[in-house]
């Protein structure tokens, strides 16, 4: 399966600000790449620079910008991208996509049940939706589990879109 290439260009900035130790919970602080543009130095830019001319990858940015996944801001006198809300739901959708995602080596499956009022149903909707990606089944109705390592992932979507309050996340030990 093809992989569209804005998907692995955001999941590969999400995890270098990751690995690089940037990542913040997002409802503190944005995520942030410092120095990724220009930035000739930077891994991330020189993968996608190989690929692309200077202009194609100005468009590629431009496009992520109007999309809204990303926002470019001025940082200290540097350029540096911004993953919004949706482009950190669509980089850990992608790690999925492109195989990244790994059953917990412990053997425990992750459940998490939720409690969002019916009047806020967008939320309920959302929340079902963002379970699917991670890759959580439908256990019983608002009760979730996954063999899958991804309670991070997990906790980085519920506080961005500020859903945390209505869900509980439990380890267990077999289903």
């Amino acid at each position: 399966m093809k992989i569209p290439i804005t998907d692995k260009f955001l999941w590969d900035v999400y995890k270098f600000i990751y690995l690089a130790g940037e990542v913040v919970r997002y409802s503190a602080q944005p995520i942030t790449m410092n120095n990724f543009l220009p930035g000739p130095k930077n891994p991330i830019y020189k993968k996608y620079r190989k690929e692309k001319s200077e202009k194609q990858f100005g468009n590629f940015i431009y496009y992520l910008k109007r999309k809204g996944y990303i926002k470019v801001k001025n940082l200290e006198n540097k350029k540096a991208i911004i993953l919004t809300k949706d482009g950190i739901e669509k980089a850990i959708m992608a790690s999925f996509k492109l195989g990244e995602a790994e059953k917990r080596k412990d053997g425990k499956w992750i459940m998490m049940i939720f409690d969002i009022p019916r009047n806020r149903r967008n939320d309920r909707d959302l929340l079902r939706s963002i379970l699917h990606n991670l890759g959580y089944k439908l256990f019983q109705q608002s009760v979730w589990i996954t063999p899958y390592d991804v309670s991070e992932k997990t906790e980085t979507l519920l506080q961005a879109h500020s859903l945390e309050k209505y869900v509980k996340i439990f380890l267990i030990e077999k289903v």
